[in-house]
């Protein structure tokens, strides 16, 4: 997932947003010691755009591949994807040999951009030209290169392919139109007062969509400057902030919790900092970052494809993700009839696609996720009875034990609760009928005695919800947006540290919202 603001009717493209700051020279990108102003950086878009065309075969799709850290270069290139009518790609650096080739493929790449750092990383490929931005000769060309005139650009015009995570199975290509980009950066922008003195920070990686939807484009419809971070560091989080004066920042995934993991500073509330837009982090750690830093977050709920967006409100219970709104519903799986409250079902927006425009050369998979003109999320949750959103999981990770469907996202929460637990990841286990349920914890110290001690406790665990088997492990694996890989997860997995008896199952009472 990724942060995903509500659907807006903006009928401006990013191009315009971009055009509008041709003669800024006091703002811009800054990165390490450079700074580029946005005058500079769309001169640097125009030409690259021409220069890049020139290269491309005007008989195959214009799709040129991006495989590089947070760089200038990235945003230069995703500028001259907007002005000069080609399609980014952005390509996830840390998938290897025949993963990133078939990335490549399915998305068509003519061209695929790289540098020192990551060249190594794509093997060769004869059909495919691969352009270093380190090489003399390409600074040379794009220096010389005369800046092109603008393609005119429309709401709906096919800008970026951007994959999934592929936390479940291989990485599908989404495709982001220039809409998508523009209206959600002008939403969030005046959403939360941002402008031309306010200061963006990207740390997360520029080949997904939340740099780009929730960062980069929201910097560019305020008229604000941009501070990029060739990829996130915990350590360098705070001396970032103060460095460059930085006011609004975004996330997805564990950032948040790793951030104050380092150690504390008298001086940490005293920042520029007023806003973390993103998604996925726990209701813990929204609450300690706020009292830490002295900021406001807001976590959102939505994916990739935009489909659907659940944004909170401010009476929105703290493990909520806001109110349920039409046209988001909550359906049965298999039936598509409407989940009471308290029942587990499919999180789906009834009215249609929403923002998701398809995935690139994959009919089928478009097909299925708006299967019954619905858009699937294919994530879980529940409504309670005032009307509240809360996540349960992901459809692929829905546990059958005892005759009843259970969400592995309310388990994990409740394992979070224990002090010596910094990860956990729930997941089935195959039993004699159904599943159990079995959890990796990431929880140095850890005893059997002490989680049955803590289980026990916990009023809100229903019998059912028990861990029964369980690894101790080091780390959990994660995708490079700081989710969990479950496919990596489950082929890692070895002997158990132990396994319970289901008989000894403790547990107080089984809430509604367990239960199938």
């Amino acid at each position: 997932m990724t942060a995903q603001p509500t659907a807006v009717t903006d009928a401006r493209t990013l191009a315009d947003l971009l055009t509008a700051l041709g003669e800024v020279d006091d703002r811009g990108l800054y990165f390490e010691d450079r700074f580029l102003s946005w005058r500079e950086h769309l001169v640097a878009s125009t030409r690259w755009s021409a220069v890049l065309r020139g290269r491309l075969d005007p008989s195959r799709p214009p799709h040129v591949g991006v495989l590089l850290p947070n760089v200038p270069e990235f945003s230069i290139l995703f500028g001259a994807a907007a002005l000069g009518g080609m399609v980014l790609v952005g390509l996830n650096g840390t998938r290897r040999g025949q993963a990133i080739v078939d990335d490549v493929r399915r998305a068509d790449c003519q061209v695929v951009i790289v540098s020192d750092e990551t060249a190594a990383c794509l093997p060769r490929l004869e059909d495919v030209t691969t352009i270093n931005i380190d090489d003399p000769e390409w600074a040379q060309s794009a220096a010389s290169g005369v800046a092109a005139a603008e393609v005119t650009a429309h709401p709906d015009d096919l800008l970026m392919l951007i994959f999934t995570s592929g936390t479940t199975g291989a990485p599908k290509a989404v495709r982001c139109s220039q809409r998508k980009f523009a209206g959600p950066g002008v939403m969030l922008a005046e959403r939360f007062g941002l402008g031309p003195t306010d200061v963006a920070y990207l740390s997360m990686p520029m080949f997904h969509s939340n740099a780009l939807i929730a960062g980069w484009s929201v910097a560019v419809a305020a008229g604000a400057s941009i501070v990029l971070r060739r990829r996130f560091s915990a350590s360098g989080f705070g001396d970032d902030l103060r460095r460059y004066g930085v006011t609004y920042a975004n996330y997805v995934g564990k950032p948040l919790q790793y951030v104050l993991a380092t150690p504390e500073r008298p001086d940490d509330a005293d920042v520029a900092l007023r806003i973390m837009y993103g998604n996925e982090a726990s209701a813990a750690d929204r609450a300690a970052f706020q009292r830490r830093f002295g900021v406001r977050v807001v976590d959102g709920f939505g994916s990739t494809e935009g489909g659907v967006s659940i944004t909170r409100t401010p009476d929105t219970p703290d493990t909520a993700l806001g109110p349920l709104r039409p046209p988001n519903a909550i359906v049965d799986p298999e039936t598509d009839a409407p989940s009471p409250v308290g029942r587990i079902g499919e999180i789906v927006n009834a009215a249609g696609a929403g923002l998701f425009d398809g995935y690139y050369g994959d009919d089928v998979a478009t097909a299925e996720r708006l299967r019954g003109g619905m858009y699937r999320t294919g994530d879980l949750g529940w409504v309670d009875a005032d009307g509240y959103v809360y996540f349960a999981g992901r459809l692929g990770d829905w546990l059958r034990v005892d005759g009843e469907n259970l969400g592995t996202r309310p388990i994990e929460q409740i394992l979070l609760r224990h002090p010596l637990i910094r990860e956990a990841a729930v997941l089935g286990v195959p039993a004699e009928i159904g599943e159990s349920v079995g959890a990796v914890l990431v929880a140095p110290g850890l005893t059997h005695a002490s989680l049955d001690e803590f289980l026990r406790a916990q009023t809100d665990l229903g019998p059912k919800q028990w861990p029964t088997t369980v690894w101790l492990a080091d780390a959990i694996p994660e995708t490079a947006t700081f989710k969990t890989a479950r496919a990596a997860l489950t082929a890692s997995l070895g002997e158990p540290t132990w396994v319970t008896d289901s008989s000894a199952r403790g547990g107080r009472c089984s809430r509604c919202h367990e239960s199938g």
